[in-house]
């Protein structure tokens, strides 16, 4: 029933955004993905991030083939689109073996086997359905949100010294290099965040069931809940109302090498094509869920995931796209949002609530503080940057004392049944114990 709820919900939630970009004379995720059953794909990367996903449920074997399938597909359409002079691109194959194995799951399978695979599918498809929902998301803001807040935000960040004007010279400073090394770290964080994943969930097809908790539900979660934060805190960036990207809509061309001047802020007319995608910066909040996912990971990935962590902050501000105060904002809403997914997980306890509780709190502080102290803020930095500092701090060590109890429980044994070499049969109906949520 609770599957049934969640898929309902999303459905509707889905549809709801279909008819809002409609409404906006643009296509939907719904109708987006769809086209790309046939059509040239987008996101043809991300397609085949979501067969990655989909793979932990099969055996090494089923693998093969689905891989093989894949790309026999993708070259058929690519030869099709090269005869016809068209756009030359892939994915197709992947999204047609992920709704292949849905077709199978419904047909073929029974019991156990069919909803793990179902999950895998569903996994998968969410992937590319969260990426498209989030365009639709940032068409929504620039067209239902005419004026930004932007002159609020920067007013605010002096408590913090303005660092995105600070970095933003430094990575200027930095030459091609520098810039396009940071460029390729911020495009690629997906793809990261993809690779953890499947390093998480790489027991699933022997264990048959997905793990409690995974990075992959934690980053759909955040890409949901984050553009609603957008509509109601519209930020474009300082590039945009500071810089040169914004065009006569910026307030003056400011960034990187001259501060805002503190004034009374009000807030701006702004273009309707500009996402208004800044606060909370949820590159911020991806980065930090991808670093504490990949703790319990090799040496090397521990070592990657703080390297993303910090670059993708470096990229955030050296390039304009963020706020100081946004990354603030961006670490607490993301330790908010993964520690209330553990507690959904494991169980909600008392501290579980309590901390969810407190970092809902502190995150909507910090908006109401932006948005009603910017001028205080920014004439006593000495007292509020301190205190954003330190709001931001308690969250992070708060998380830590809740989440170190949570994570010195011992893990449940494998559930009973045939491992993945007894499962290659599209055949398979037997009979074990239901996963876990995926």
């Amino acid at each position: 029933m609770l599957w049934a709820a969640a898929g309902v919900v999303t459905l509707g939630f889905l549809v709801a955004l279909e008819f809002a970009a409609r409404h906006y004379g643009l296509r939907g995720p719904l109708t987006n993905q769809a086209r790309e059953v046939i059509f040239a794909p987008s996101s043809g990367p991300l397609l085949y991030a979501g067969l990655a996903l989909l793979m932990v449920v099969l055996t090494w074997r089923q693998r093969l083939i689905a891989a093989g399938a894949a790309i026999g597909v993708d070259l058929v359409f690519l030869l099709v689109r090269w005869l016809a002079g068209a756009q030359l691109s892939f994915g197709n194959g992947a999204l047609w073996v992920v709704l292949g194995c849905a077709v199978l799951a419904v047909t073929r399978r029974t019991g156990q086997e069919r909803a793990l695979l179902l999950k895998g599918v569903g996994l998968a498809l969410l992937l590319v359905a969260g990426h498209k929902t989030g365009d639709t998301w940032l068409l929504i803001t620039s067209k239902t949100r005419p004026q930004v807040l932007d002159q609020y935000v920067a007013t605010a960040d002096h408590a913090l010294g303005n660092p995105s004007w600070l970095v933003g010279r430094l990575v200027e400073a930095s030459g091609p290099i520098g810039s396009h090394g940071l460029h390729l770290v911020y495009g690629q964080l997906p793809l990261a965040a993809a690779l953890v994943g499947l390093y998480q969930l790489r027991h699933v097809a022997a264990e048959r069931r997905f793990p409690a908790h995974h990075l992959v539900r934690t980053f759909l979660v955040i890409g949901l809940l984050g553009p609603a934060v957008y509509m109601i805190f519209p930020v474009v960036g300082p590039v945009f109302a500071y810089g040169a990207d914004g065009g006569h809509w910026a307030t003056a061309d400011l960034w990187p090498h001259t501060m805002p001047p503190i004034g009374v802020p009000h807030a701006i007319p702004f273009d309707e094509i500009t996402p208004r995608n800044c606060m909370p910066s949820l590159h911020t909040a991806w980065a930090m869920t991808l670093f504490i996912h990949s703790r319990k990971g090799s040496r090397a990935m521990r070592f990657a995931g703080a390297f993303w962590l910090v670059a993708t902050l470096t990229a955030t501000l050296g390039f304009g796209y963020h706020y100081g105060s946004d990354l603030v904002a961006g670490v607490v809403f993301a330790l908010t949002v993964e520690a209330a997914m553990r507690a959904f997980a494991r169980g909600w306890d008392r501290s579980g609530v309590r901390f969810v509780a407190y970092g809902a709190t502190v995150f909507t502080a910090l908006l109401v503080a932006y948005r009603w102290l910017p001028r205080q803020m920014a004439d006593l930095p000495w007292l509020f940057g301190p205190l954003l500092i330190v709001a931001m701090g308690s969250v992070i060590f708060f998380y830590v004392r809740t989440t170190k109890p949570w994570d010195a429980q011992p893990v449940p044994a494998p559930l009973p049944g045939p491992r993945s070499g007894q499962h290659d049969s599209p055949d398979s109906q037997a009979a074990e114990p239901q996963p876990e949520p995926a």
